[in-house]
């Protein structure tokens, strides 16, 4: 599902077009060069240049994909709970997903500013192997403007919520995570479901 839509929006979208399907969920194409919420190393880190940082990246990100792909491999090996499997399958699946764009969708599409992406181009990609950025379209603008005065701290003030935008992987890294941490006993007992 990750791949097929984010193939689907890089070849029928321009770079930040978006589509309205209900005022409170938007399809919006927008790449991330970074890390969560378009974070890069190099803001963090000042001696690192944007290249040298995402390549870096991804590079961790494979690492931390074979990390993720032992744990699961040594979860169902050693016959662990089924709750914690589907768990560690989300989020082996989401970092998968994420990976692909970062290492290989450089070179695999034409750049989307001011266009649709091509497949394949002739003239050659965007960028080079391991520069890739990752897709993201789901954006749910939820609520935005000036709080009631009555709620404490925060009255008055203007809010926007939620305003990141993400990807089916993205959904299945957060499912992962959220399913270990409310069902962390279940998850890591020694019996099966």
């Amino acid at each position: 599902m990750d791949q097929i839509s984010k193939i689907y929006i890089k070849t029928h979208f321009e770079l930040n077009e978006d589509l309205t399907v209900f005022s409170w969920f938007k399809i919006a194409f927008v790449e991330n060069d970074g890390m969560a919420w378009g974070a890069k190393i190099s803001d963090v880190v000042n001696f690192i240049s944007d290249r040298s940082a995402k390549l870096i990246l991804s590079l961790f990100r494979i690492v931390a994909l074979a990390g993720i792909g032992y744990w699961l491999w040594l979860s169902i090996k050693n016959k662990g709970n089924y709750l914690l499997i589907i768990a560690i399958a989300f989020i082996f699946a989401g970092a998968l997903g994420n990976i692909i764009d970062s290492v290989f969708y450089g070179v695999l599409f034409s750049d989307s500013l001011g266009q649709v992406a091509g497949f394949l181009p002739s003239e050659g990609g965007y960028d080079i192997l391991f520069h890739g950025k990752v897709v993201d379209m789901l954006y749910l603008p939820i609520y935005s403007g000036i709080l009631p005065d009555w709620i404490p701290f925060f009255g008055g003030k203007y809010l926007s919520f939620f305003d990141p935008v993400f990807n089916v992987a993205d959904v299945a890294i957060s499912t992962g995570f959220c399913m270990i941490i409310f069902f962390n006993k279940k998850a890591f007992s020694t019996k099966n479901v």
